[in-house]
């Protein structure tokens, strides 16, 4: 979604209040045809900005409002005219329990564009026995916090985790972190290069391949963070999609894991 659409819907979201209880489909004036609901919000959000990502338009698990998902995983809901729209989290009671289906919607969008990844492009520290989980791990080697989880790895490993770094230079395309991490993916030795940078040594392995294409790996992972909503590091993901912020010591990923099988 380009800057100028995030920024029109955020301004629209945080003006509008409710919702319609009573809305029902409206008539074209042009031709007298009944518009279905979908059709009405996308015409209501094409308004505001013609180049807004719609991916879908669907009638939500609540009574009269319209889920609209965007590319990236952004989640709208909407009346059935389009008139009103909320952004927020969408929560249903369960027995005891209160479910966030709208994060379980971002989770399954996420779990889908993890899929598109491919191994080779990220620096993997892998078990040597049972591999129990996965966590993709969006980092940034100047991060304290990053450096941590770095220095857990061998945890991690112990209790059959397997973590995947993705990068993501907090600073942007056009930082110095942005290069440091280019040269990382651009070693002979991946994991030793990462390693080097995140205890603050220069990278100690020489460097192999395309420059320009180690930095379009390193682009390619930084937009995928800022899809899935990553806007710090580190940012762990799960298989199935749900991203675990900040830091979080070896024990605890690994009991979040054990709480899923």
């Amino acid at each position: 979604m380009s800057k100028f659409s995030a920024l029109l819907l955020t301004a629209m979201m945080t003006t509008s209040a409710g919702w319609s209880m009573t809305v029902n489909a409206e008539v074209d004036g042009k031709d007298g045809t009944v518009q279905s609901p979908e059709t009405l919000i996308e015409s209501q959000l094409k308004k505001l900005d013609a180049s807004i990502p719609i991916e879908s338009i669907s009638k939500s698990p609540m009574p009269g409002i319209y889920q609209v998902m965007l590319k990236g995983g952004f989640v709208l809901y909407s009346s059935e005219n389009g008139q009103f729209f909320i952004k927020g989290d969408l929560m249903e009671v369960r027995g005891t329990q209160l479910v966030n289906l709208t994060e379980a919607i971002k989770s399954q969008q996420n779990a889908r564009l993890l899929k598109f990844l491919k191994k080779e492009s990220m620096v993997i520290f892998a078990p040597k026995g049972e591999t129990k989980g996965v966590v993709y791990a969006f980092t940034d080697v100047d991060c304290g916090y990053c450096r941590k989880l770095h220095r857990e790895v061998n945890q991690l490993n112990e209790l059959g985790i397997e973590l995947r770094y993705l990068a993501f230079p907090r600073g942007g395309q056009q930082s110095p972190v942005h290069g440091k991490m280019t040269d990382a993916w651009c070693s002979v030795d991946r994991k030793q290069a990462l390693t080097d940078l995140k205890t603050g040594k220069p990278v100690s392995v020489d460097s192999k391949g395309d420059k320009a294409a180690c930095s379009a790996v390193i682009d390619e992972h930084y937009n995928l963070g800022i899809q899935m909503g990553i806007n710090g590091t580190p940012a762990m993901v799960l298989e199935n999609g749900q991203v675990i912020p900040g830091y979080r010591p070896a024990a605890d990923i690994a009991r979040i894991i054990e709480s899923q099988s």
